[in-house]
């Protein structure tokens, strides 16, 4: 456990949230105190890699920095050393994690971290939210074959737990439950379809193994869906209101799933269901 029992957190909701560094022209690594309860296991545990992406095989790939998230829900990435070799280490910690951003790209956010933990051949770098630990770094000195500062492991919480001015920046649609607290894009989410895809005006739903399309122009390749999209149908007498929300975009469901309905000020659209997982080529 990364936390001493004595101190008694309050979970702010995602909505109300406060950010300790944010993309608004702060450097990767900011001054200032550490988290008030700072990591306090072991900087080096061994790593696994299986192949699946469950919470669990993500811990286990990313060892210390997996440890020290203080998710609200479920891990969301996580990673063990790999990726870089004897020329790239850096002469510092700081460089080291310019590394993890410059090799990795990891979709994570590139300013406001925070030396959370110190030792003398590796250093937590943690971005905090509301003074909890959302994403964590650590880099090490001088690893077998791999000379000076590099990432060792890395981990992530979930992209809904990161401030929403980020989330909005990068191109997440994070939906909001009954209680308007954001919801775990492993429960529900939605994004635009690729631009280089052709798929401008395509929009996906994912509910859990689900995916759902918007498709008014007839973009994806015919048989994807198991029905026509249509955008304008009357609300069937059996669905139900999910309590998701998206800007004004509201969510309702029957209880085969077959079709997503969404209910905005203009009417409500009944996206299909995709037979199969659709990719770009």
């Amino acid at each position: 456990m990364r936390r001493g029992p004595w101190m008694v957190w309050v979970v702010l909701t995602a909505v109300a949230m406060t950010v300790v560094g944010c993309e608004s022209g702060e450097g990767l690594v900011i001054e200032g105190d550490a988290p008030a309860t700072v990591y306090d296991g072991p900087m080096h545990v061994p790593t696994k890699e299986l192949e699946e992406r469950t919470p669990q095989a993500l811990r286990l790939a990313s060892g210390a920095a997996g440890r020290a998230l203080e998710c609200a829900g479920e891990i969301s990435n996580g990673n063990g050393p790999d990726g870089w070799s004897r020329d790239d280490g850096g002469n510092s910690p700081k460089e080291g994690l310019e590394l993890y951003f410059d090799l990795f790209d990891p979709g994570e956010p590139r300013s406001g971290y925070r030396v959370e933990r110190r030792e003398a051949d590796r250093v937590l770098y943690s971005y905090d939210v509301a003074g909890r630990t959302k994403v964590a770094v650590v880099v090490a000195k001088d690893q077998k074959g791999r000379p000076g500062w590099g990432p060792e492991t890395s981990a992530s919480c979930d992209p809904s737990e990161l401030p929403a001015a980020w989330t909005e920046s990068h191109g997440y649609e994070i939906w909001t439950d009954r209680a308007g607290r954001r919801v775990p894009t492993t429960e529900v989410s939605s994004r635009a379809g690729d631009d280089h895809c052709g798929w401008r005006n395509v929009h996906f739903l994912d509910l859990g193994e689900r995916r759902y399309a918007r498709d008014p122009e007839g973009l994806l390749e015919p048989g994807t869906l198991t029905a026509p999209y249509d955008d304008s149908v009357t609300l069937p007498v059996k669905a139900r209101d999910t309590g998701y929300r998206y800007e004004e975009r509201e969510l309702w469901l029957t209880g085969d799933r077959r079709t997503a309905y969404v209910r905005t000020s203009q009417g409500v659209e009944a996206w299909p269901l995709l037979k199969e997982q659709v990719a770009c080529k």
